[in-house]
């Protein structure tokens, strides 16, 4: 019988404030459907079957990708500790909810890349509202697709004339799922938490709703938004498509992986940026989007990228709290 013990060891307390560390990583809803587990000189990253959507996400598929970005939250806190680490992932079969293994593979000398990535991880906001109509360069869209790339995934820079059909597409995803009552039902209970839950999208940091370049969800399903839009309308807000060769779960991971390291990196670019999964969660607008894809590929997220105003003026979203994400074992 396995039995839970306190970290005593440098490694095993690196492993767990990495696991710490990775509470920063984005979600859909805000689930954080994330478990670790330590074992010796390894950390386990488990899925958390209780925090799945049901209507939003049947297929698991935000789930993985939410999971794939807290695990690349923990592989960038522990390169900023110092470590070397080695990365066994669904190799598992008889745990399917076991989605990823990390192990320490000796000490690192952190540069300055890992240093400047592991602070934008406290930095980085989802941000709802309108961004300026200052363009992102080119040079800055080009790194961002070279580290989603280097990441296992894709970035496809949606062309001005493609922006219609992604705009159609997340018009018609939030249409269809506004009019189903389980949909409802489910985004009324993780926008309505209690405080001590340290989860779900509460209306603090939802946004009012009005006219935008793509439609943004009601989280607040039209009761009164925290933030508001803003004077501004995305005018120079650019949209990617996060993509990768499988729509399967190894595809997801990896592409939960991207995501985290090109948001991260859009922070010490001094982008703001929103993940965006409203046309991923509903098949004809999946459709829709998978279309936009001329090199091929199946989607994964849309990210809206530009100039905002500061994370500073964003309140935080909540965060579990570590004892409730965090196990230490011993034996079998």
């Amino acid at each position: 019988m396995a039995t839970r013990t306190e970290p005593t060891t440098a490694p095993s307390v690196a492993l767990a404030q990495a696991a710490r560390q990775a509470l920063h990583a984005p979600s859909v809803l805000n689930t954080q459907p994330w478990r670790w587990r330590i074992a010796g000189d390894t950390l386990e990253l488990w899925a958390d079957p209780e925090r799945q959507l049901d209507v939003v996400d049947s297929a698991h598929r935000l789930l993985t990708v939410s999971c794939g970005a807290a695990l690349h939250h923990a592989l960038v806190a522990l390169a900023g500790q110092g470590y070397r680490t080695r990365v066994d992932r669904l190799a598992d079969p008889e745990h399917p909810f076991k989605l990823a293994t990390i192990r320490l593979d000796g000490r690192l000398d952190p540069t300055a890349a890992d240093r400047d990535l592991l602070a934008a991880m406290s930095k980085r906001r989802t941000d709802r509202r309108a961004f300026t109509d200052e363009t992102v360069p080119a040079a800055h869209l080009r790194q961002l697709t070279e580290v989603a790339r280097r990441n296992g995934s894709g970035l496809h820079l949606v062309r001005f004339d493609q922006i219609p059909m992604l705009a159609v597409a997340t018009a018609q995803a939030a249409e269809a799922e506004l009019a189903d009552p389980a949909y409802r039902s489910e985004l009324g209970r993780w926008t309505s938490r209690p405080a001590e839950a340290g989860d779900g999208v509460p209306h603090s940091v939802a946004v009012q709703q009005g006219p935008r370049r793509i439609p943004v969800r009601d989280h607040a399903l039209g009761g009164p938004a925290g933030l508001e839009i803003g004077a501004d309308n995305d005018g120079g807000a650019s949209f990617a498509l996060l993509y990768g060769p499988t729509d399967t779960p190894d595809g997801w991971l990896r592409g939960g992986e991207a995501l985290s390291a090109v948001l991260l990196t859009a922070v010490t670019l001094g982008l703001s940026t929103a993940p965006v999964s409203d046309p991923i969660e509903v098949p004809w607008p999946r459709a829709l989007t998978r279309g936009l894809l001329t090199e091929g590929g199946e989607p994964y997220l849309v990210l809206r990228i530009g100039y905002g105003h500061g994370p500073e003026h964003l309140p935080p979203a909540p965060r579990r709290r570590f004892e409730d994400v965090i196990e230490w074992w011993t034996g079998a």
